[in-house]
């Protein structure tokens, strides 16, 4: 089997990755030219910056509205009947989960707590080499609904680490399951697109 092409190149770095030489000052009253590739580094240096805010504003938006939804969902709905939104297919239900996304796993409350701390951890850590853009989108998904989960298991009943996520979308015949969950399960998938497409979070492109 052919050993696998790399493909180097990111949307912001020109292709060759070299930038011509420019003159500079010296201070002496002469020019000197600047190392060649400074204009590659410093488009690189700009795209990651820009790759890192939207990876945070993403993961600001999903985890700014899984928090407002559960607040919702606790002061209007909790204790209440469900509420029907499309017949018997999809409605609204709250209930408390102690275990994983989409209930599973109940009596694994603490292991899934310090998973999701180190989901989060790892993604900070990844976002210090990220270029691509796809992969901002997709590990803000997963930052934001981990987040959101998270602050669940430490805020809320019946204790720290153990406290049980709010969750109210209930489709027929499935489990019942929040924003967060949600988030978390769209940015997965992305992420499987990615791979399959070749595309890395450093924004190089492999070809098997």
């Amino acid at each position: 089997m052919a050993e696998a092409e790399r493909i180097i190149g990111t949307p912001d770095t020109p292709d060759g990755g070299e930038a011509g030489a420019a003159a500079v000052p010296d201070g002496s009253g002469a020019t000197a030219s600047a190392a060649p590739g400074a204009g590659a580094d410093a488009a690189r240096r700009t795209g990651r910056g820009r790759r890192i805010a939207v990876l945070f504003a993403v993961a600001a938006f999903a985890y700014a509205l899984d928090i407002v939804s559960k607040l919702l969902v606790v002061a209007k709905l909790e204790h209440h009947p469900p509420i029907r939104l499309i017949g018997d297919w999809l409605e609204l239900n709250a209930i408390r989960n102690p275990g994983a996304a989409f209930g599973f796993g109940a009596a694994f409350t603490v292991i899934f707590t310090v998973i999701a701390a180190a989901v989060i951890v790892v993604i900070v850590r990844l976002s210090r080499k990220l270029y691509s853009f796809p992969w901002a989108v997709a590990l803000g998904l997963l930052l934001g609904g981990a987040l959101g989960n998270l602050t669940d298991r430490i805020f809320r009943s019946p204790g720290v680490f153990t406290g049980e996520v709010v969750d109210f979308i209930a489709p027929k015949g499935f489990a019942v399951f929040n924003l967060a969950d949600s988030a978390i399960v769209c940015g997965g998938i992305l992420i499987v697109l990615l791979s399959f497409r070749g595309l890395d979070p450093d924004g190089t492109v492999h070809k098997d």
